[in-house]
């Protein structure tokens, strides 16, 4: 686990770029955070870096989006959800379980029994003092992503 503090929106997004250079096909990537934290801003920083044309949305009203770049990127929003039943409708774990490209989910507390045993988590969080920073934590659910994070780690903070 690490953390890391942005001082601006622009610095969040140059931290999503860094994490994207790094990320491995077959990740999926839970965020968390209150509204506004920054989460969707994360997802399109990368998204862009990852390939992805055009705009990259919050699937806030239809619970995914996926996009092509360098590989298929899916996105699911769960914010709206109600129970874990709906997952079954709208596809998640036939992306989740044995994900091509990379999955990124936002508000994927809401059901942690029906995430997948191995995934990044990076959680984002407004600090107090000033409105534009922001505390990102980066950890691992599982062992599979260990190394991985170990790597960004060294990449992340060898650049500040």
């Amino acid at each position: 686990m690490f953390t890391h503090i942005t001082q601006s929106p622009y610095g969040t997004v140059k931290l999503a770029e860094k994490v994207a250079q790094r990320i491995r096909e077959g990740t999926v990537v839970c965020l968390e955070g209150n509204l506004g934290a920054g989460k969707t801003l994360f997802v399109q920083s990368m998204a862009r870096t990852l390939g992805v044309q055009g705009e990259v949305t919050s699937p806030t009203f239809n619970l995914m989006n996926i996009y092509e770049g360098f590989c298929p990127i899916v996105h699911f929003d769960l914010y709206r959800l109600q129970d874990e039943e709906e997952l079954e409708d709208i596809g998640f774990y036939e992306y989740t379980d044995f994900p091509e490209g990379i999955v990124f989910i936002e508000w994927g507390e809401k059901f942690p029994d029906s995430l997948p045993d191995d995934y990044v988590k990076i959680e984002i969080e407004r600090l107090k003092e000033t409105r534009n920073m922001r505390r990102i934590t980066f950890s691992c659910v599982g062992e599979e992503h260990v190394e991985f994070l170990k790597e960004l780690e060294e990449f992340v903070t060898s650049e500040d």
